[in-house]
């Protein structure tokens, strides 16, 4: 049996038929040791974190979207490739990268 109302179930857990002896003497106080209980362990909400975590869908779905265009897309990835030709540059013969000398800022 898990969850429960103001709880997922990943917050709360039951145990049926647990043994009264094996409880911490704190718990077991009042209590014959030769009993079974039901144990409920629930996790208590921090009121610093939201109760429930945004999903990637949520995030982008909240957001101004980065880009407003296709076009705005391309430019910044041209900007990036020429950023980076000056410092990384393809081999003459092809087979591979050659770092440039020219210091990266």
């Amino acid at each position: 049996m898990f969850g429960g109302e103001g709880t997922n179930g990943m917050n709360r857990i039951v145990r049926e038929h647990y043994p009264a002896s094996r409880l911490p003497e704190d718990l077991r106080e009042g209590m014959d040791p030769a009993r079974e209980v039901t144990v409920t362990v629930t996790v208590s909400v921090d009121e610093g974190r939201p109760e429930r975590v945004m999903s990637l869908d949520d995030i982008f779905a909240s957001g101004k979207p980065r880009y407003e265009s296709l076009a705005a897309i391309n430019e910044h990835v041209r900007s990036l490739r020429e950023e980076w030709s000056d410092i990384i540059r393809v081999t003459p013969d092809g087979d591979g990268l050659q770092q440039s000398t020219k210091a990266v800022s």
